[in-house]
Protein backbone atom coordinates (compact mmCIF):
# COMPACT_ATOMS: atom_id res chain seq x y z
CA UNK A 1 0.00 0.00 0.00
CA UNK A 2 2.32 2.20 0.58
CA UNK A 3 3.85 1.80 -2.97
CA UNK A 4 0.56 2.94 -4.10
CA UNK A 5 0.66 6.36 -2.04
CA UNK A 6 4.51 6.95 -2.69
CA UNK A 7 4.15 6.73 -6.33
CA UNK A 8 0.74 8.81 -6.47
CA UNK A 9 2.52 11.42 -4.37
CA UNK A 10 5.64 11.73 -7.07
CA UNK A 11 3.05 11.60 -10.31
CA UNK A 12 1.20 14.49 -8.38
CA UNK A 13 1.48 18.22 -10.13
CA UNK A 14 1.85 20.15 -6.37
CA UNK A 15 0.60 23.31 -6.05
CA UNK A 16 3.82 25.82 -6.37
CA UNK A 17 3.91 28.59 -3.06
CA UNK A 18 2.14 31.30 -5.44
CA UNK A 19 -0.47 29.04 -6.22
CA UNK A 20 -1.00 27.44 -2.99
CA UNK A 21 -1.50 31.05 -1.32
CA UNK A 22 -4.06 31.94 -4.32
CA UNK A 23 -6.02 29.06 -3.90
CA UNK A 24 -6.00 29.25 -0.04
CA UNK A 25 -7.11 33.06 -0.69
CA UNK A 26 -9.96 31.74 -2.73
CA UNK A 27 -10.98 29.43 -0.37
CA UNK A 28 -11.25 31.65 3.10
CA UNK A 29 -12.86 34.05 0.63
CA UNK A 30 -15.65 32.43 -0.72
CA UNK A 31 -15.81 31.20 2.67
CA UNK A 32 -15.70 34.86 4.67
CA UNK A 33 -17.90 35.93 1.72
CA UNK A 34 -20.92 33.54 2.61
CA UNK A 35 -20.17 33.70 5.98
CA UNK A 36 -20.93 37.15 6.12
CA UNK A 37 -23.91 37.06 3.51
CA UNK A 38 -25.24 34.68 6.01
CA UNK A 39 -24.92 36.53 9.11
CA UNK A 40 -26.55 39.27 7.69
CA UNK A 41 -30.15 37.16 6.06
CA UNK A 42 -30.06 35.69 9.34
CA UNK A 43 -30.46 39.02 11.39
CA UNK A 44 -32.53 40.68 8.93
CA UNK A 45 -34.97 38.36 7.42
CA UNK A 46 -34.22 34.91 9.79
CA UNK A 47 -33.16 32.87 6.94
CA UNK A 48 -30.07 31.50 5.85
CA UNK A 49 -28.02 31.69 2.70
CA UNK A 50 -29.38 28.34 2.11
CA UNK A 51 -32.81 28.83 2.44
CA UNK A 52 -32.34 32.22 0.25
CA UNK A 53 -30.98 30.30 -2.52
CA UNK A 54 -33.84 28.23 -2.51
CA UNK A 55 -36.43 31.37 -2.67
CA UNK A 56 -34.71 33.13 -5.22
CA UNK A 57 -35.28 30.10 -7.54
CA UNK A 58 -38.46 29.45 -6.88
CA UNK A 59 -39.42 32.89 -7.16
CA UNK A 60 -38.29 32.89 -10.66
CA UNK A 61 -39.81 30.40 -11.69
CA UNK A 62 -43.27 30.74 -13.82
CA UNK A 63 -44.96 29.18 -11.99
CA UNK A 64 -43.24 29.48 -8.59
CA UNK A 65 -42.44 26.20 -7.99
CA UNK A 66 -39.89 23.27 -9.19
CA UNK A 67 -39.35 19.31 -9.11
CA UNK A 68 -37.12 17.97 -6.67
CA UNK A 69 -34.70 17.15 -8.81
CA UNK A 70 -34.39 19.98 -11.11
CA UNK A 71 -34.72 22.33 -7.74
CA UNK A 72 -31.32 20.54 -6.99
CA UNK A 73 -29.81 20.56 -10.56
CA UNK A 74 -30.58 24.37 -10.50
CA UNK A 75 -28.65 25.30 -7.22
CA UNK A 76 -26.31 22.68 -7.10
CA UNK A 77 -26.82 19.96 -4.75
CA UNK A 78 -27.24 16.89 -3.78
CA UNK A 79 -31.24 15.66 -3.81
CA UNK A 80 -30.52 14.42 -0.36
CA UNK A 81 -28.96 17.31 0.71
CA UNK A 82 -31.95 19.77 -0.74
CA UNK A 83 -34.83 17.16 0.29
CA UNK A 84 -33.44 17.50 4.13
CA UNK A 85 -33.35 21.51 3.86
CA UNK A 86 -36.61 21.99 1.90
CA UNK A 87 -38.33 19.64 4.74
CA UNK A 88 -36.62 22.42 7.67
CA UNK A 89 -38.15 25.19 5.01
CA UNK A 90 -41.18 23.67 5.10
CA UNK A 91 -41.39 23.84 8.72
CA UNK A 92 -41.56 26.93 8.65
CA UNK A 93 -43.88 27.99 6.38
CA UNK A 94 -41.55 28.80 3.42
CA UNK A 95 -42.10 26.40 1.11
CA UNK A 96 -44.62 23.22 0.45
CA UNK A 97 -43.75 19.90 -1.22
CA UNK A 98 -46.50 18.02 -2.81
CA UNK A 99 -46.09 14.56 -5.46
CA UNK A 100 -45.89 15.52 -8.48
CA UNK A 101 -48.74 14.86 -11.02
CA UNK A 102 -47.09 13.29 -13.65
CA UNK A 103 -44.76 10.82 -11.55
CA UNK A 104 -46.58 10.03 -8.15
CA UNK A 105 -42.40 9.02 -6.41
CA UNK A 106 -40.84 12.47 -7.65
CA UNK A 107 -41.90 15.57 -5.44
CA UNK A 108 -42.72 19.36 -6.78
CA UNK A 109 -41.36 22.23 -4.35
CA UNK A 110 -43.89 25.10 -4.26
CA UNK A 111 -42.94 28.51 -2.98
CA UNK A 112 -45.58 29.77 -0.32
CA UNK A 113 -46.54 33.32 -0.20
CA UNK A 114 -44.93 33.57 2.81
CA UNK A 115 -41.62 32.33 1.29
CA UNK A 116 -42.77 34.95 -1.90
CA UNK A 117 -43.38 37.34 1.16
CA UNK A 118 -40.07 36.27 3.09
CA UNK A 119 -37.88 36.96 -0.54
CA UNK A 120 -39.51 40.46 -1.72
CA UNK A 121 -38.71 41.61 2.03
CA UNK A 122 -34.57 40.70 2.32
CA UNK A 123 -33.89 40.53 -1.65
CA UNK A 124 -33.33 44.10 -1.32
CA UNK A 125 -31.27 44.14 1.93
CA UNK A 126 -29.04 41.04 0.33
CA UNK A 127 -28.29 42.77 -3.06
CA UNK A 128 -26.82 45.62 -0.93
CA UNK A 129 -25.00 43.38 1.23
CA UNK A 130 -23.59 41.60 -2.39
CA UNK A 131 -22.65 44.92 -3.52
CA UNK A 132 -21.53 46.19 -0.53
CA UNK A 133 -18.90 42.96 0.25
CA UNK A 134 -18.22 42.00 -3.55
CA UNK A 135 -18.57 44.78 -5.81
CA UNK A 136 -18.07 48.64 -4.43
CA UNK A 137 -14.33 49.09 -5.75
CA UNK A 138 -14.21 46.48 -8.24
CA UNK A 139 -13.22 48.14 -12.01
CA UNK A 140 -15.08 47.15 -15.08
CA UNK A 141 -12.12 45.76 -16.53
CA UNK A 142 -11.63 43.32 -13.06
CA UNK A 143 -15.01 42.50 -13.66
CA UNK A 144 -14.84 41.48 -17.06
CA UNK A 145 -11.61 39.31 -15.81
CA UNK A 146 -13.72 37.88 -13.07
CA UNK A 147 -16.51 37.21 -15.43
CA UNK A 148 -14.50 35.13 -17.80
CA UNK A 149 -12.50 33.61 -15.33
CA UNK A 150 -15.64 32.47 -13.14
CA UNK A 151 -17.98 31.59 -16.68
CA UNK A 152 -14.61 29.29 -17.46
CA UNK A 153 -14.66 27.68 -13.93
CA UNK A 154 -17.92 26.94 -13.88
CA UNK A 155 -17.79 25.66 -17.89
CA UNK A 156 -16.19 23.02 -16.61
CA UNK A 157 -18.20 22.39 -14.04
CA UNK A 158 -21.31 22.88 -15.41
CA UNK A 159 -21.08 22.44 -19.28
CA UNK A 160 -24.32 23.00 -19.72
CA UNK A 161 -25.40 25.93 -17.85
CA UNK A 162 -25.93 29.08 -19.90
CA UNK A 163 -26.89 31.30 -17.33
CA UNK A 164 -23.21 30.17 -15.98
CA UNK A 165 -21.41 29.71 -18.73
CA UNK A 166 -18.19 32.50 -19.98
CA UNK A 167 -19.70 35.99 -20.76
CA UNK A 168 -23.12 35.41 -19.85
CA UNK A 169 -22.95 38.42 -17.04
CA UNK A 170 -21.53 41.09 -19.92
CA UNK A 171 -23.80 39.73 -22.25
CA UNK A 172 -26.76 40.21 -20.59
CA UNK A 173 -25.52 43.68 -19.39
CA UNK A 174 -24.64 42.83 -15.64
Amino acid sequence: MTSDVSSDSEATPWLDPAQQIVWRRWVALTTEINAALNRSLQERGQVSISDYEVLVVLSETEDRCLRVSELARCIGWERSRLSHHVGRMEKRGLVRRVAAVEDARGAVVHLTEQGLDTIVGIAPLHVRDVRRVFFDGMTDEEFAALDSFTGRLMDRLRPDDEVLAPGAATRRGA
